[in-house]
């Protein structure tokens, strides 16, 4: 599990694809602090342990704002 803090963009090496899972979220307050998003996934269909939890990533208010930037300017979003 990871919780986000800040994003910083790495020079691309020839990354590539990875096979499509469904992410799955909730939000929840931790003990009353500000809100959490939380994204989960479990790996795809071909995956050998169907239904183990693959990746968790947290974002605070001030991570997600900062994700929303980064989609906004590599795709094209428009706020």
């Amino acid at each position: 599990m990871a919780h986000i803090t800040s994003f910083e963009k790495k020079p691309n090496d020839g990354g590539k694809k990875h096979g499509d899972v469904v992410g799955h979220y909730k939000v929840f307050p931790p003990n009353g602090q500000k809100r959490i998003l939380q994204i989960d996934t479990y790996g795809s269909a071909e995956r050998v342990m169907q239904g183990k939890l693959s990746q968790t990533i947290q974002l605070n208010e001030e991570s997600a704002k900062a994700l929303w930037l980064i989609l906004g300017k590599e795709f094209g979003f428009k706020p």
